[in-house]
């Protein structure tokens, strides 16, 4: 176990009087105890305790080469499971269950055990999850830097014979050629009027003259994701296109130089949408400024109009405003930030000023 990772959970459940919780999120899991498993749909949970006497849940299926410092419970697709979990459990208590614990055990446990009380403890594990350590901190610079890397590497390669699919290809043989196991989200590699689409599909479109390319990938390293868009032009770009292009990357600058502990990330997010309404797109900037990440390319917390959460140190999230035009053009500039003691630290080094490729 990490205990001092277990430790602030455990001290928020005495908080709010919870003797012991059952967290089955399988990212969650490895954050406690090093061991990452998908489980399908066998049952996979550790149960904290307010004692320490911890255990994990696991089925004989998955193999399980190292000392976790807690106890295992082994469990086989054959065995009364609920009656098993239920054995573990302190009669007539406060017990903490996680947002994605499955129904199909959840409503058993409830009858099997109708003295205790079932409740949500998500936030209790989430909230700590999004304050990095200063291990995970490291971990997410230096996938940060691979994913640095692989962007520049697809914006040197887009030819005006490479399509959205080819240049995902090279993308992926890239990241596997320099140690990234994964990608975090299907990349995104959007030419001219695709990426109006934020979540554009990459198709067997080429790059014409004067068009925007969207470039929004995240590759895993270690466990931890990585996540960045860049936008540049293939060949002569109108002045419209920079403009627009010139608008996002301040309303970049604008959110990223406004973070520090203690300011609210819906000021975050109004600094870049407020910018990008003043000059006339604001209805063409149709998602939130942002998202937390870490284990998941996606952990709890946005970046948005109605998030009055403020930032604090070890948070790490996205800026990544952008203008999407329909039948036309999209552009989109995406860092991630790393919330430090008195201030900000971008992880993407990546330049991100306007930049036109394909040309003699």
């Amino acid at each position: 176990m990490k205990l001092s990772r277990t430790n602030k959970i455990l001290s928020k459940m005495k908080e709010q009087g919870i003797s012991q919780a059952l967290v089955s999120d399988p990212y969650s899991i490895f954050y406690l105890t090093g061991f990452l498993e998908n489980p399908g749909e066998r049952f996979f949970a550790v149960l904290l305790d307010e004692n320490g006497d911890h255990k994990l849940f696991l089925n004989i299926l998955f193999p399980l080469d190292k000392d976790l410092g807690l106890d295992i419970v082994s469990i086989s697709d054959t065995d009364d499971i609920i009656s098993i979990v239920a054995d573990h459990i302190k009669a007539g208590t406060k017990l903490g269950i996680d947002k994605i614990f499955p129904a199909r055990f959840l409503l058993p446990l409830m009858d099997k055990l109708p003295d205790n009380k079932f409740v949500d403890v998500s936030l209790l594990v989430d909230t700590t999850r999004m304050l990095k350590d200063e291990e995970e901190k490291e971990l997410m610079r230096i996938s940060s830097e691979l994913n640095d890397r692989a962007c520049q590497f697809v914006i040197d390669n887009i030819t005006e014979t490479t399509s959205e699919k080819d240049m995902v290809k090279k993308l992926l043989a890239y990241y596997e050629e320099i140690g990234v196991e994964g990608t975090s989200f299907p990349p995104i590699i959007a030419y001219g009027d695709n990426g109006a689409n934020p979540h554009g599909l990459p198709g067997d479109r080429l790059p014409k003259p004067g068009e925007s390319i969207i470039v929004d990938i995240g590759g895993i390293k270690d466990k931890y994701c990585s996540d960045m868009t860049r936008t540049v032009f293939f060949k002569q770009p109108t002045p419209e296109d920079k403009e627009v292009f010139e608008i996002v990357l301040e309303a970049v600058k604008r959110g990223t130089e406004l973070v520090k502990p203690g300011v609210r990330l819906c000021d975050i997010d109004a600094a870049c949408r407020d910018y990008i309404t003043e000059k006339g797109y604001g209805e063409y900037f149709t998602h939130r400024t942002g998202h937390q990440i870490g284990l998941e390319d996606h952990e709890y917390g946005d970046v948005s109009s109605t998030n009055e959460m403020v930032c604090e140190p070890g948070m790490i999230f996205s800026i990544e405003p952008g203008i999407y035009l329909p039948g036309r053009m999209g552009v989109r500039i995406e860092d991630l930030v790393l919330v430090t003691e008195d201030g900000v630290e971008v992880l993407n080094k990546l330049n991100k000023e306007f930049v036109v490729i394909g040309e003699d």
